[in-house]
């Protein structure tokens, strides 16, 4: 009986030549879509050598585990392959490896292609200078003392006070208690005597107080921010000095002054004329008069004959 031909078994060539590695399945998935390695590296913003030492399997030759793992999960994804099967084979080759002997940070890299780029962080930078730069500049100029051109404008634009024909001031209520200053928020303020010699010139802090000296001599105040300081005369409070953020200068700030200024009528002052519609008004009586004297608008009523007395 002639001997049969013996088969030996053939290994099956397409199961062998698979590639069993996670960095060979990345390479040959990307030589079949005709791609090169810089292709990669445009798509997943991952430097060259890195995408070469995941293909050569080489871990060791990238920064660490975690971004062993991200670094091969970007690659799969590029090239539409299972990016979690590839991420396990890494870990499973990582662990396996003398990398493996090190301790495994439990988080991967953010995927690089989602970073923001350095002209983005750039430009964030400089939007922040800016804005910081901005704030403190403007911070600095409502520190800053009013300049000799501000006082002067101030001066020129406050008109004269010149008293009116036939119009009493007002009588300023008697002098209760001390003059004080309170800082609502930082305020630069200056306060002279009549004679020129500073009493106070300076910073004064939210929250921090200078009282007038009794002794001063006509006081008066310059200020760029009059809305940030709480004057009070004897614990009662004044009107304030001035408008916001307008300077003020040679403003008197004695106890008399300010008291005078609290008192001040809201109304017309005496002496205005009466509204329309309505008469004029005869005045008051003087002093040491009897009987009241007729306004120029009422004519005085007729007299009556005398009568002839009894007796003639």
């Amino acid at each position: 009986m002639a001997d049969e031909p013996e088969f030996e078994p053939v290994a099956d060539d397409a199961t062998a030549a698979q590639p069993s590695t996670p960095g060979a399945k990345l390479r040959a998935a990307r030589e079949a879509q005709g791609l090169s390695v810089q292709d990669i590296a445009t798509r997943t913003r991952i430097a060259q050598r890195q995408l070469e030492a995941i293909e050569r399997d080489d871990y060791g030759a990238l920064p660490g585990i975690p971004y062993a793992v991200g670094f091969a999960r970007a690659y799969a994804r590029a090239i539409d392959l299972d990016e979690v099967a590839i991420a396990a084979d890494v870990r499973n080759a990582v662990h396996n490896s003398d990398m493996g002997a090190t301790r495994y940070e439990a988080f991967e890299p953010a995927d690089p292609a989602r970073v923001p780029s350095r002209t983005l962080a750039w430009t964030a930078a400089v939007i922040g200078i800016i804005v910081i730069a901005g704030f403190t500049i403007w911070r600095t100029q409502l520190l800053t003392p009013p300049t000799g051109e501000e006082i002067a404008e101030q001066q020129v634009e406050k008109p004269a006070a010149a008293p009116k024909a036939g119009v009493q001031a007002p009588i300023a209520a008697p002098v209760t208690g001390p003059v004080v200053f309170t800082a609502n928020d930082d305020v630069w303020m200056r306060i002279v005597d009549e004679a020129g010699e500073r009493l106070k010139d300076g910073l004064l802090k939210k929250g921090e107080s200078f009282t007038l000296p009794a002794g001063a001599r006509n006081p008066t105040i310059l200020t760029g921010r009059p809305q940030a300081l709480d004057v009070t005369v004897g614990g009662k409070a004044i009107p304030p000095l001035g408008a916001a953020d307008r300077t003020i200068a040679d403003v008197p700030v004695s106890a008399e002054a300010l008291l005078a200024r609290a008192a001040a009528p809201a109304g017309a002052p005496a002496g205005a004329p009466a509204p329309a519609g309505q008469p004029p008004r005869a005045p008051t009586t003087p002093a040491g008069g009897q009987g009241s004297v007729p306004t120029p608008a009422s004519p005085p009523p007729p007299t009556a004959a005398p009568q002839p007395s009894a007796g003639n």
